[in-house]
Protein backbone atom coordinates (compact mmCIF):
# COMPACT_ATOMS: atom_id res chain seq x y z
CA UNK A 1 0.00 0.00 0.00
CA UNK A 2 1.12 3.81 -1.02
CA UNK A 3 0.92 6.25 1.83
CA UNK A 4 1.43 10.06 1.50
CA UNK A 5 2.90 12.09 4.43
CA UNK A 6 0.33 14.69 5.28
CA UNK A 7 1.29 17.50 7.37
CA UNK A 8 -1.24 17.08 10.02
CA UNK A 9 0.97 13.73 10.84
CA UNK A 10 4.32 15.53 11.07
CA UNK A 11 5.87 17.38 14.41
CA UNK A 12 7.48 21.07 13.71
CA UNK A 13 10.24 19.58 11.72
CA UNK A 14 7.80 18.19 9.50
CA UNK A 15 8.74 15.20 10.15
CA UNK A 16 6.24 12.23 10.34
CA UNK A 17 5.58 11.88 14.16
CA UNK A 18 6.32 8.52 15.97
CA UNK A 19 2.87 7.58 16.63
CA UNK A 20 1.48 7.90 13.40
CA UNK A 21 3.30 4.84 12.45
CA UNK A 22 1.35 2.79 14.68
CA UNK A 23 -2.00 4.30 12.54
CA UNK A 24 -0.47 3.00 8.80
CA UNK A 25 0.29 -0.30 10.79
CA UNK A 26 -3.12 -0.27 11.02
CA UNK A 27 -4.48 1.13 7.50
CA UNK A 28 -2.47 -1.48 5.63
CA UNK A 29 -3.84 -4.30 8.37
CA UNK A 30 -7.14 -3.23 7.55
CA UNK A 31 -6.54 -3.10 3.80
CA UNK A 32 -5.27 -6.66 4.17
CA UNK A 33 -8.47 -7.59 5.65
CA UNK A 34 -10.72 -5.98 3.37
CA UNK A 35 -8.59 -8.05 0.00
CA UNK A 36 -9.81 -11.18 2.16
CA UNK A 37 -13.48 -9.84 2.08
CA UNK A 38 -13.05 -9.57 5.88
CA UNK A 39 -12.50 -7.44 8.36
CA UNK A 40 -11.02 -7.21 11.71
CA UNK A 41 -14.44 -7.54 12.97
CA UNK A 42 -17.19 -9.84 11.36
CA UNK A 43 -19.62 -11.98 11.18
CA UNK A 44 -19.06 -15.29 11.47
CA UNK A 45 -20.92 -18.67 11.71
CA UNK A 46 -23.45 -16.50 14.40
CA UNK A 47 -20.75 -14.98 16.48
CA UNK A 48 -18.86 -11.75 15.80
CA UNK A 49 -14.97 -12.69 15.82
CA UNK A 50 -12.47 -9.28 16.21
CA UNK A 51 -8.57 -9.14 16.61
CA UNK A 52 -7.64 -7.44 19.40
CA UNK A 53 -4.20 -6.93 19.73
CA UNK A 54 -2.11 -8.16 22.57
CA UNK A 55 2.03 -6.81 21.69
CA UNK A 56 3.00 -3.93 18.78
CA UNK A 57 6.33 -2.16 18.35
CA UNK A 58 8.15 -0.36 15.95
CA UNK A 59 11.32 0.17 15.34
CA UNK A 60 12.65 3.27 13.25
CA UNK A 61 15.77 3.34 10.89
CA UNK A 62 15.41 7.07 9.07
CA UNK A 63 12.60 9.69 9.21
CA UNK A 64 9.76 10.61 6.84
CA UNK A 65 9.10 14.02 5.69
CA UNK A 66 5.89 15.86 4.60
CA UNK A 67 4.88 15.21 1.52
CA UNK A 68 6.68 11.90 1.03
CA UNK A 69 5.81 9.25 -0.40
CA UNK A 70 5.62 5.28 1.48
CA UNK A 71 4.92 1.72 0.43
CA UNK A 72 3.68 -0.49 2.76
CA UNK A 73 4.44 -4.25 2.71
CA UNK A 74 2.39 -6.12 4.79
CA UNK A 75 2.79 -9.79 5.49
CA UNK A 76 1.94 -12.47 8.29
CA UNK A 77 5.40 -13.78 10.65
CA UNK A 78 3.29 -16.60 12.24
CA UNK A 79 -0.11 -18.09 12.55
CA UNK A 80 -0.71 -20.13 15.63
CA UNK A 81 -3.72 -21.52 17.16
CA UNK A 82 -5.77 -18.32 18.53
CA UNK A 83 -3.68 -16.00 16.87
CA UNK A 84 -1.31 -13.92 14.51
CA UNK A 85 1.94 -12.04 14.25
CA UNK A 86 2.28 -9.66 11.53
CA UNK A 87 5.13 -7.12 10.17
CA UNK A 88 4.73 -3.87 7.70
CA UNK A 89 7.84 -2.62 6.40
CA UNK A 90 7.85 1.19 6.17
CA UNK A 91 9.97 1.92 2.55
CA UNK A 92 10.60 5.05 1.06
CA UNK A 93 12.30 4.47 -2.37
CA UNK A 94 14.19 1.38 -2.22
CA UNK A 95 15.22 2.19 1.77
CA UNK A 96 13.72 0.43 4.71
CA UNK A 97 12.92 3.32 7.04
CA UNK A 98 10.70 0.92 9.93
CA UNK A 99 9.46 -2.09 10.76
CA UNK A 100 5.93 -2.65 12.39
CA UNK A 101 5.42 -5.45 14.61
CA UNK A 102 1.83 -6.50 15.93
CA UNK A 103 0.19 -9.71 17.50
CA UNK A 104 -2.93 -10.17 17.49
CA UNK A 105 -5.54 -12.55 19.21
CA UNK A 106 -8.61 -14.34 17.37
CA UNK A 107 -11.41 -13.67 19.81
CA UNK A 108 -15.15 -13.91 19.98
CA UNK A 109 -17.17 -10.43 20.79
CA UNK A 110 -19.88 -11.26 23.57
CA UNK A 111 -21.64 -8.74 25.48
CA UNK A 112 -19.00 -6.14 25.30
CA UNK A 113 -16.24 -8.83 26.51
CA UNK A 114 -13.52 -11.18 24.52
CA UNK A 115 -12.90 -14.65 24.84
CA UNK A 116 -10.00 -16.20 22.50
CA UNK A 117 -11.27 -18.61 20.28
CA UNK A 118 -9.30 -20.88 17.71
CA UNK A 119 -9.15 -19.00 14.17
CA UNK A 120 -11.69 -20.53 11.90
CA UNK A 121 -10.66 -22.76 9.19
CA UNK A 122 -12.04 -20.97 6.93
CA UNK A 123 -9.81 -17.59 7.93
CA UNK A 124 -6.87 -19.72 8.42
CA UNK A 125 -7.51 -21.14 5.04
CA UNK A 126 -6.94 -17.28 3.68
CA UNK A 127 -4.67 -16.42 6.04
CA UNK A 128 -2.00 -19.01 5.73
CA UNK A 129 -1.05 -17.89 1.98
CA UNK A 130 0.38 -14.99 3.25
CA UNK A 131 2.39 -16.65 6.26
CA UNK A 132 6.39 -15.45 5.32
Amino acid sequence: MSRRVQFAETDAAGVLHFSNYYRYMEEVEHAFWRSLGLSVIHNHSDTVISWPRVATSCEYFAPAYFEEELVLHFGISSLGESSLSYEVVFQRGEGRIALGKTTAVCCMMEGGTFRAVRVPDTIRSKLADFVT
